[in-house]
């Protein structure tokens, strides 16, 4: 956790929502100088805070209406830190909670240095950041559509195909398995919204490798010669990390991407892990995957699992070799190498 601790004459918070906004700006000896509701509006906000934004720093929650708020500061030259929203505890404790005592709580955690921050992702990646994160709705949507076509098999018990149905030709004829015309309609229906889903998956994953090739190809390229980590793992990786020098360690690096507990200790004793929702969960996805298709393509890499795999069981063998497998990547990202599997599992 990094706190914002730098000083300024005013500190303003925000208590962010989508249609209004209570803004609390404090002086440096931490009195209220202007206290109102607004519009969630650029006009506004940038009335309201004319007086004071030359020696202002604005701090928000992290929720997911920031972008506006984040580009307008930084249009504006204003300085913009963004709240950790599962640090940011304080705000919503208390016997009241509301938006004008949230405003005021996020303010002075900004004057008292003990103002979570999180990580602003930059304004002109964002977009295909978000693209790739509706990706992974498209291809949930396409699950269930195909899960529904295996379960109209299992209830009408037909023969049962063997084929994998996320492959577009398998898929051909499937209605011919039902007799009932009525049912062969909902198959078909079924079939036509897997394919339309198909296409529009195949047509993102084209147009962002068409812009991975313009923003980073060589880390891209770098990360696509670790075995079992293709054009879509990578593609997550690059557009979720963005920068790898905002990690200044290998450790806050694994512990971003969720591939290191964290232990609860209090005089000496451990009262177990905590915080495992803390972090990126769309790394701790790509980092599973790649473990399991790395285990396919190498054969060190499933000797490495089953090794451990006497002594933690299977599940935590994996995760000591996704946790390897970051610090690798953090490595070959910081050195601009591609991937030695031989010096992999020397170290």
């Amino acid at each position: 956790m990094q706190f914002y601790t730098k000083t300024h004459p005013y500190y303003c918070g925000i208590d962010l929502h989508t249609k209004t906004m209570y803004v609390c700006i404090l002086n440096n000896e931490g009195e209220i100088v202007l206290h109102q509701n607004i519009k969630s509006q650029a006009e506004p906000f940038i009335k309201l805070i004319e007086k004071y934004r030359q020696q202002l720093i604005v701090g928000v929650e992290c929720i997911f209406s920031w972008y506006w708020l984040a580009d307008l500061c930084r249009q504006q030259h204003i300085e913009f830190i963004l709240g950790h929203a599962l640090y940011m505890k304080a705000i919503h404790g208390g016997k009241t909670k509301n938006d004008k005592l949230d405003s005021e709580k996020i303010a002075r955690l900004l004057r008292g240095g003990t103002f979570p921050m999180a990580y602003v992702y930059p304004q002109q990646l964002r977009p295909y950041r978000d693209l790739l994160r509706r990706r992974s709705t498209l291809v949930h949507m396409r699950s269930e559509v195909l899960a529904h076509i295996k379960l109209t098999h299992y209830q009408y018990n037909q023969a049962y195909f063997e084929n994998h149905l996320g492959k577009r030709h398998n898929r051909e004829a499937l209605e011919q398995y039902f007799t009932d015309p009525t049912v062969r309609k909902n198959i078909e229906m079924d079939l036509a919204v897997a394919d339309h889903h198909h296409d529009l998956i195949n047509q993102l994953e084209a147009y962002l490798c068409r812009h991975v090739k313009q923003f980073d190809p060589r880390t891209y390229y770098r990360l696509r010669s670790v075995p079992g980590i293709g054009k879509v793992l990578a593609l997550i990786i690059l557009y979720e990390v963005g920068d790898i020098n905002r990690f200044p360690t290998v450790q806050s690096f694994c512990s971003y991407c969720r591939l290191v507990k964290c232990p609860k200790e209090s005089a000496g004793k451990l009262y177990g892990y905590s915080g495992g929702k803390i972090g990126n969960a769309h790394l701790k996805w790509a980092f599973s995957e790649a473990v399991a298709l790395f285990m396919r393509e190498s054969d060190r890499a499933k000797a490495f699992v089953a090794k451990h795999e006497k002594k933690h069981g299977k599940g935590k063998a994996m995760s000591i070799l996704a946790h390897k497998l970051g610090r690798a990547i953090y490595f070959m990202w910081k050195r601009n190498d591609a991937f030695d599997e031989k010096y992999f599992f020397i170290n």
